[in-house]
């Protein structure tokens, strides 16, 4: 190695020293309990087994979506998320959040 290159080298390793650290990052927030009922699915039990257009007649406040068969669902955890999943034959068959 050069005297020109381990010069270069002695820098490099100078400056790296005095890089700025990276900000830190702010912590994750806590899951939800298992179970833990926050987007009030609870409160429509009532709605599975009746046919999917039962929806429209019911005021859903937030979050809301509608899974058919066949759709492609992302796996994203939204806790205040209400989830109506509809079955083969156009029935509510199960409501959860997420």
């Amino acid at each position: 190695m050069t005297r020109a290159g381990a010069a270069v080298l002695a820098l490099c390793a100078v400056f790296a020293g005095c890089a700025p650290r990276p900000p830190e990052m702010p912590p994750l927030p806590a899951l939800p309990e298992p179970g833990a009922d926050l987007c009030d699915a609870g409160s429509h039990v009532r709605l599975i087994g009746q046919d999917a257009t039962a929806l429209e007649r019911v005021l859903l406040l937030g979050q809301v979506r509608v899974i058919r068969p066949g759709d492609a669902v992302t796996m994203d955890l939204r806790p205040e998320r209400i989830n109506f999943e509809i079955g083969e034959d156009g029935r509510i068959a199960r409501i959860f959040c997420g």
